[in-house]
């Protein structure tokens, strides 16, 4: 009996035409989807202190941990040439050294017997101290960041293992193709003395001493300090213990203001061999813009559709129906003070390198002449919203835009205008945005891969000769992987 069911089932099935099963509800196109609630994030209360210090206060009582973070003004930009690298090695020795109450192996010691942390680091523009704590714990905590921030005591065994531990991460820089890519096609954009381009090398790390330690600190632990704290603490009782703790520093000192100059980089190929891969990393970039420009979340929205996921133009493209890529996606980049880079990357094999730059280039100029359509642009939007309630879905998340946007001048308000804006993007904006900011004959082209591999040559790319680039680390003898006697890899 349950053969004769099952036969009579198919027979059932088989007499249903195609058409009427295609033409089918789905019931999960019938679910509902509510609007996004108002984006209101839960901001943090902001004190500045009569020396121009700034504190940020955000209180959760959800678990019993407090954490805190000074973001320091003064970064890896404003090093000496002749000692690229030190900010690294600063934030690497910095709490490994500790101070002159605490060395840094005891502060290990102590901070390990109540599960808590304090770090430090050092960035592009910033350096940073970071702690965090059991709230039973957090007074003794922060007691000894706060004594680490302005009484370290630098150590030459410290400061010398932080050198020895970059010297490696020199040595080893040709290992990764992306990472020669991502640091060659920066190089293209702002030059390659740039402070956003340069790189230390073996050189550069050796000269930094105990003394150059002491000095950077001494310069910018006077500039405008950013405190915050969020946690499980009463704001009143904090803000006192912060004021007690930064009122008595002297008035801040700002840096001097940047003044670089960028222009395009020149159209051209660009190709580095590296024969140990059989795959190519491919990075088509050019000058981006910063996010002062009031074109921002209209260029949020195209690069979205450009290459901003699954069902953007490029992923569609280049990957979903051609199948030439591994991974594809980029867009215009825009940073806080100064022009982020325009970058799109395709990962592919050797043997389709050519074809996925075509495909890619292809899409590129096509932003500027495919009408982008009513689908696209809701799409985008709805990518863009959403992941507001995940880039800011806790207090914690909040303060350290919060602290970002102090950081570099923005209003405080500008999470929420950014958002209203995205909302009111048009396609009349896209396409304006598209002509004013996508210059395909603007964009250089740069290839890591194996050139053996790669059929056809690159001469199919119609780009004019392919210009080698010299990624050799000084100091560090070449190894047969290079192609040609002037690469290292």
């Amino acid at each position: 009996m349950r053969a004769a069911s099952i036969l009579i089932l198919a027979a059932m099935a088989a007499a249903v035409p195609m058409t009427a099963i295609a033409q089918q509800s789905k019931p999960w196109e019938k679910i509902p989807t509510p609007p996004l609630h108002e984006f209101k994030p839960q901001m943090p209360k902001r004190i500045e202190l009569k020396n121009g210090i700034v504190i940020f206060l955000q209180e959760d009582h959800e678990l019993p941990f407090v954490s805190g973070s000074v973001l320091i003004p003064g970064g890896a930009r404003d090093e000496d040439t002749a000692k690229i690298g030190l900010v690294d090695l600063y934030g690497g020795s910095w709490r490994t050294s500790g101070t002159a109450k605490m060395s840094g192996d005891a502060m290990d010691d102590f901070l390990e017997a109540r599960a808590a942390h304090i770090e430090t680091g050092g960035g592009e523009d910033s350096t940073s101290l970071g702690w965090d704590s059991l709230k039973g714990d957090s007074d003794a905590v922060f007691d000894l960041a706060l004594d680490l921030l302005l009484h370290p005591k630098f150590n030459a065994e410290k400061l010398q293992l932080a050198q020895e531990q970059a010297a490696t991460g020199i040595v080893r820089r040709n290992d990764d193709e992306g990472g020669i890519a991502g640091r060659e096609s920066a190089k293209l954009v702002y030059g390659a003395t740039s402070p956003y381009a340069r790189q230390p090398e073996l050189k550069t790390i050796g000269a930094v001493q105990i003394a150059d330690l002491d000095a950077w600190h001494s310069k910018t632990i006077n500039g405008k300090l950013i405190v915050s704290v969020s946690g499980d603490f009463d704001s009143a009782a904090m803000e006192a213990k912060l004021r007690a703790a930064f009122e008595p520093l002297p008035a801040v000192k700002p840096l001097p203001t940047h003044h670089e100059s960028f222009t395009e980089p020149q159209r051209a190929l660009y190709f580095i061999d590296k024969r140990d891969v059989n795959q190519s990393n491919i990075q088509i970039v050019g000058l981006g813009t910063d996010r002062h420009s009031p074109d921002v979340p209209t260029l949020a929205v195209m690069n979205d559709i450009l290459g901003g996921g699954f069902a953007s133009r490029l992923f569609q493209k280049v990957r979903t129906e051609l199948g030439l890529a591994y991974a594809v996606g980029g867009g215009i980049g825009y940073d806080y003070d100064h022009p982020g880079m325009f970058n799109v990357g395709v990962m592919t094999k050797s043997v389709s390198t050519v074809d996925a730059t075509k495909a890619a280039l292809e899409e590129i100029s096509g932003i500027t002449t495919r009408p982008f359509t009513e689908e696209e642009l809701t799409r985008a939007k709805d990518d863009i919203l959403n992941s507001f309630l995940f880039r800011y879905d806790t207090r914690e998340k909040v303060l350290a835009e919060q602290v970002r946007l102090e950081f570099y001048g923005y209003p405080p308000d500008y999470l929420e205008k950014y958002e209203a804006a995205v909302r009111k993007v048009t396609l009349a904006d896209l396409t304006a945005a598209a002509k004013k900011y996508v210059h395909p004959d603007k964009l250089a082209v740069l290839v890591v891969g194996n050139k053996q591999e790669i059929q056809p040559g690159l001469e199919e790319l119609k780009l004019g000769p392919a210009k080698p680039l010299d990624i050799t680390i000084p100091g560090v003898p070449s190894g047969p992987a290079a192609g040609g006697g002037e690469q290292q890899q």
